[in-house]
């Protein structure tokens, strides 16, 4: 299934999208695509709709805007220099265990609303990323299949960030991550039984045109069951979880000279089988 959440901010509702162009609602059914949703677990809403399907109750997207496909999740988690090429660019070896830091839940926006650059920022850069969204509570997993079995589903997600807030205000990165709008996701999110093999996904961003992240999930140096199996060593995963798993090469501090967004221009990137997004830059309200 493709998980989406259609409407105005603050008043998404949920559907199933059976293709680009149409969807089946589900709002009846499921209050919202939230912890408690992934808790319950999917099948039934799978049942549902293959029944609505068979009988004719489709309907067409009429331009609505499309929000995240989640809700705001307890956290959002993520793994960085998880690409041996953007370590290198970054001026770092490759981790030998996954680099683990957060964003405020608070960042996650739709697929194609607006990015802040925030006030006082001189480098607000991009990362497309494969995102991963937990679907039970998990904690001390102990193989690779009790971690596979944890994850509802994949994203594709932005993880704007602002490198002087990152790496010169103190050393933390969670200033430079967690800046209103920092983290667009979605349009969809599909589950592993649709997606099929998501260690081989091309992945890709534009900034006003231009290419400037070309890669694919199979450079990955820790794949995303590893990192689910990784962090439940360290913390208890909740149901609704966002993990965003990293970005390749070809980052705006990555370039010579660096080269980061301003006001006007436009991010567009996607990820095979996830979708894409477009995302204007303006300044902070």
């Amino acid at each position: 299934m493709r998980l989406m959440r259609i409407g105005d901010p603050g008043a998404e509702r949920p559907v199933v999208a059976i293709d680009t162009d149409s969807y089946v609602d589900v709002s009846d059914v499921v209050t919202d695509f939230d912890g408690a949703f992934f808790a319950s677990g999917l099948e039934s809403l799978a049942a549902t709709v293959s029944q609505r399907v068979a009988v004719g109750e489709v309907r067409r997207f009429a331009g609505e805007r499309v929000g995240a496909p989640i809700t705001r999740p307890h956290q959002i988690l993520c793994v960085g220099l998880n690409y041996a090429d953007h370590a290198a660019e970054s001026g770092q070896e490759p981790p030998e265990e996954p680099i683990i830091f957060t964003k405020a839940p608070n960042t996650l926006v739709g697929p194609d609303d607006d990015v802040h650059i925030p006030r006082g920022s001189d480098a607000t850069d991009w990362e497309v990323e494969l995102g991963v969204v937990v679907g039970k509570r998990a904690r001390y997993l102990g193989s690779d299949e009790e971690a596979r079995a944890t994850i509802a589903g994949y994203v594709l997600v932005n993880d704007v960030s602002e490198r002087t807030f990152q790496l010169h205000r103190g050393g933390q990165w969670v200033k430079g991550k967690s800046a209103e709008t920092f983290n667009p996701c979605g349009p969809w999110l599909v589950t592993p039984d649709e997606l099929g093999d998501v260690g081989d996904l091309a992945m890709w961003l534009d900034v006003n045109g231009v290419r400037r992240q070309s890669g694919s999930t199979k450079h990955m140096l820790f794949d995303p069951v590893h990192v689910v199996r990784y962090l439940s060593q360290f913390m208890v995963l909740e149901p609704g979880d966002l993990i965003n798993t990293g970005t390749p090469a070809g980052v705006g501090m990555g370039l010579t000279p660096p080269v980061y967004l301003k006001p006007g221009d436009r991010m567009e990137l996607g990820i095979d089988g996830l979708g894409r997004q477009s995302q204007a830059v303006v300044a902070a309200p």
